[in-house]
Order: structure tokens, then sequence, then C-alpha cells
């Protein structure tokens, strides 16, 4: 069975990277949103198995969608990964303390970051 995977990233180029990265895992049907603000108009959308977030967006920031989606009854089991240049150990902790289960920073390999959603969604 499918899973669906958003990903969230403001950077159409990164934002393809990760779809591609993902893609070659298998059977899984990828949503993009380029802002935090489309991504909360998708989630609605569909039963989504993974979010990945970039932090640094205009309008609604990364950390602001982990906040939004770990505290909301209906979103609130969907594990995120935040993939983000931001390399502080502060923000690190800030973001798998709001609910993230993992913290990916850029640049990365393609094989890291499919090592981490296969450990979070199977």
């Amino acid at each position: 069975m499918s899973k669906n995977i958003l990903i969230i990233e403001d950077s159409s180029t990164m934002r393809s990277m990760i779809a591609a990265i993902i893609e070659e895992m298998g059977d899984l049907v990828i949503t993009e949103a380029a802002s935090g603000f489309e991504a909360l108009k998708a989630l609605p959308t569909r039963n989504f198995d993974l979010i990945i977030t970039d932090i640094n967006m205009p309008d609604i920031n990364g950390l602001e969608i982990v906040n939004f989606v770990k505290n909301h009854p209906n979103y609130k089991n969907i594990p995120l990964i935040i993939v983000t240049t931001e390399r502080s150990e502060e923000d690190r902790k800030k973001g798998l303390a709001l609910g993230a289960a993992d913290y990916v920073t850029k640049p990365f390999k393609p094989e890291d970051l499919q090592k981490v959603v296969r450990r979070i969604i199977g």
C-alpha cells in the first residue's frame, strides 16, 4: 500500500530534489507545498504518513508547522522530518522538542535521507 508524503519546502529546486530522492524508494505518493500556508491547505486533503519540512520559509515556518501538526488532534500522529540548513544544536533541540521525529541538515546525501524516511515509515 502506498504511503502519502507531504514535502514542505519554499525552494522549488530543493523540493524537486527531495521528491525525486523519496520517489526512488518505491510506492510513495508525494504532495508538494511551496510554503507553510500551502501545507496547511494540503493537510486535510489526504491522510499523510509523513511530513518533511524546511524551517526557513515565508509566511509559516517549519517549526510552526511542527508545532501545529503535533498539537492538532487530526494530525498529531503524523511523523515529521525537518530538513534544513539550520545547523545549530539549539535549532535541532527545538525541532525535536516540538515533536519532529528527526532533523536532517542540508546538504545531505540522498541515501541518508532515504534511511531516515525508511526508519520512520517502514
